[in-house]
């Protein structure tokens, strides 16, 4: 068989073969054209995507960090208010935004009472030391809070101050302080609350300061024999209670 016989078509054939070679061409061009079109909107989205990755990952830098207000601001229109959400927290260490507002921490608390230091009396004033309170005594120039409440409760233990000079006998009140606080004082004896030594027992006389255990138990013994005891006549002949003591507690100590 010669080879010009196996290539040799028809005239319908050969208007086939030229069909199909067109479109065979045709679908190559537009397989090319689809290629090329689709290859820049590719590009575009990848590049919007890593442009969003960029910008979602700056958002979380910028919100562990400190940044201005401005910044903050220009952040949250952006991403735009959250629906659940009124408080947004700043980066900044001590500002929080209510309402989109900034709030600094730092100031002061609801219902905070600043310190305010107590107005001193005027030199030449005299404070009554059986009937003031804390208050009063904070006034006095050398006499604060600490100071106040160690009077008041020494003066209870003792019924009351019958003379100034009994300010040296407060804790913590030595003679270069007393000297100093001795003229702001004067004491009304009106007001000093008495022992009734024929009702109590010892163990509520032994209480007062200018009293020990054994003073206590002579004047409850000495009352039991006794029956009642009339005045300081009666103690004298007690060998624990001395002139001086006599001196101290005369003033506490009531016979009715």
């Amino acid at each position: 068989m010669n080879w010009r016989d196996l290539l040799y078509f028809s005239k319908g054939e050969r208007r086939a073969l030229t069909l199909l070679l067109c479109l065979v061409t045709i679908s190559w061009i537009l397989l090319l054209w689809t290629d090329t079109k689709r290859m820049p909107i590719e590009s575009q989205t990848d590049a919007h995507r890593t442009e969003n990755q960029q910008a979602s990952g700056e958002r979380r830098i910028i919100t562990g960090k400190n940044t201005s207000e401005k910044e903050t601001s220009s952040i949250r229109k952006e991403s735009g208010p959250h629906p659940n959400k009124t408080k947004n927290t700043l980066t900044d260490k001590n500002t929080i935004l209510i309402d989109n507002t900034p709030y600094s921490t730092s100031k002061k608390r609801k219902g905070y009472t600043p310190y305010t230091r107590t107005k001193k009396y005027a030199p030449g004033t005299l404070v009554e030391l059986n009937t003031a309170d804390t208050t009063i005594l904070k006034k006095v120039p050398g006499i604060g809070s600490t100071f106040a409440r160690r009077i008041i409760k020494y003066r209870e233990l003792l019924g009351g101050f019958y003379d100034v000079s009994q300010l040296a006998e407060v804790y913590g009140i030595d003679e270069e302080r007393y000297q100093a606080l001795a003229p702001w004082f004067i004491a009304d004896t009106l007001h000093i609350r008495r022992l009734e030594v024929n009702a109590l027992s010892a163990a509520t006389l032994r209480k007062h300061p200018y009293l020990d255990y054994r003073q206590a138990k002579a004047i409850e013994q000495l009352r039991k024999q006794k029956s009642r005891l009339s005045g300081w006549e009666n103690l004298q002949l007690i060998e624990e209670f001395t002139d001086t003591d006599k001196k101290r507690l005369t003033p506490y100590l009531s016979f009715k």
